[in-house]
């Protein structure tokens, strides 16, 4: 086996926010491990293929990918990248987390450093993390080896702001520490870094970061939920109220992905695991998570104003991803509301131009439809406006529901100027 150089970094975990930070990090360091627990996975980034398409180029031949604990063992520096997801319960489930611990104190040698960079709530890379691999490693924390943290802020489909555009904040035990971390990352990140006062103020700007997000959102859903039964627009309140210097420009929606609809979880739960019970957050978290059954129950309504049955009904669902342009189902919304129609016997056809067949019928057991035979709807739903949706197909779409269909409008996207004959338009 060939050696791998004493500063090697390990990446441990290779997904969506492990493999573009590997690719990066390659740039500027001489030897880059992406260790991950998917063999079929490790396997297509090897051969230059990436299912999530963050492969924008050849993979630089000092970048390698390992399902073998053993060749990330001459590694100095391990960067944790895993998920932190949320159980049945929504609880935080820790358990990747863990057994990301678990293989590094398998294979740290002393002076290692540890770098997590998976969401958690304040006091998990201290307590809960340091700990295990203490215990598993026979290695003393702070001594032996050393902690760092600093929480990803990787946005799925945006060439924009990426890994090098965006301030990392980052975190350290202590400062001798801290200036490790800053040689790793400030080669990367061109828009610097920003040293935060203790790893737990990271661990929390991180949660923060989403909490903000989900709130404002859930705010816009309240608003448009009150205003949809005054028979307001939304869209049209909110472009009037952003005529003033300081008001937010959030707009109502669906919430879906890794982060906004799980992390607020993980201080909810921190904090009643203190005695305080966050109603904000929670109520907020509420409110999101039922907008689905609200626009699903609207399609029933506007079908059943409309003289037709959910039953006899053919109905286009547009856009199965979280967000737009992207291929990413996690905690996506729209199978959702998917399933909630077919229930109520309605013909559903669901359609996504960023997805395959195999990937979603696996996910979650919707059978999708090929544009070419989207037609004859009774009404078409855009949960999700894709470029594929507003710009190539802007106009087609309303060729594909009947003259006196219904057009939901989800996002407020598409201009209502563009329905044909009789057809009918929602948005939130």
């Amino acid at each position: 086996m060939e050696p791998l150089q004493e500063n090697a970094i390990a990446i441990i975990g290779v997904g969506y926010v492990g493999l573009p930070l590997a690719l990066s990090l390659a740039k500027f360091h001489p030897k880059v491990l992406g260790y991950d627990l998917d063999n079929e996975r490790v396997s297509e980034l090897n051969s230059g293929f990436d299912r999530n398409n963050n492969l924008k180029n050849v993979i630089p031949s000092n970048l390698e990918f390992t399902v073998d604990l053993a060749r990330i063992e001459r590694a100095t520096t391990y960067i944790i990248t895993v998920p932190t997801p949320i159980d049945e319960k929504r609880l935080p489930d820790l358990n990747p987390l863990k057994h990301a611990c678990s293989d590094v104190a398998q294979v740290i040698s002393r002076g290692d450093l540890i770098i997590v960079e998976s969401t958690v709530y304040p006091g998990v890379t201290e307590d809960v993390c340091g700990p295990l691999i203490q215990e598993k490693s026979g290695l003393k924390q702070g001594k032996d080896f050393f902690l760092g943290y600093s929480p990803e802020r990787i946005n799925p489909g945006d060439d924009k702001n990426t890994l090098e555009a965006v301030v990392k904040v980052i975190a350290a035990q202590d400062d001798k520490i801290m200036d490790r971390v800053k040689k790793i990352y400030e080669p990367v990140v061109k828009a610097g870094l920003f040293a935060a006062s203790s790893i737990q103020t990271a661990e929390a700007s991180k949660i923060v970061e989403n909490i903000q997000r989900d709130l404002n959102v859930a705010l816009m859903n309240e608003l448009a939920i009150i205003f949809d039964k005054m028979n307001i627009r939304t869209a049209d309140v909110l472009e009037a109220a952003g005529t003033k210097w300081n008001f937010q420009k959030f707009t109502p929606g669906l919430v879906g992905g890794h982060c906004i609809g799980v992390d607020p979880y993980y201080l909810i739960s921190k904090a009643e695991a203190l005695g305080y019970y966050p109603e904000l957050i929670r109520a907020a978290r509420r409110l999101n998570n039922s907008l689905a059954d609200y626009v699903s129950q609207k399609t029933i309504d506007l079908l059943a104003i409309s003289g037709v049955s959910v039953a006899d009904s053919r109905i286009g669902v547009l856009g199965m991803t979280f967000k737009e342009n992207v291929s990413d189902l996690r905690n996506s919304q729209s199978p959702v509301i998917v399933n909630e129609l077919k229930k109520y016997g309605g013909k559903v056809f669901a359609h996504d131009p960023y997805i395959s067949e195999s990937s979603f019928l696996e996910s979650h057991g919707i059978d999708l439809t090929g544009w070419q035979d989207l037609r004859d709807l009774d009404a078409v739903l855009v949960i999700v406006p894709h470029d594929f949706y507003i710009r190539e197909n802007r106009e087609a779409i309303f060729e594909t529901i009947k003259t006196d269909g219904i057009f939901i409008d989800v996002k407020s996207a598409f201009d209502r100027t563009l329905l044909l004959g009789e057809q009918k338009y929602w948005s939130l």
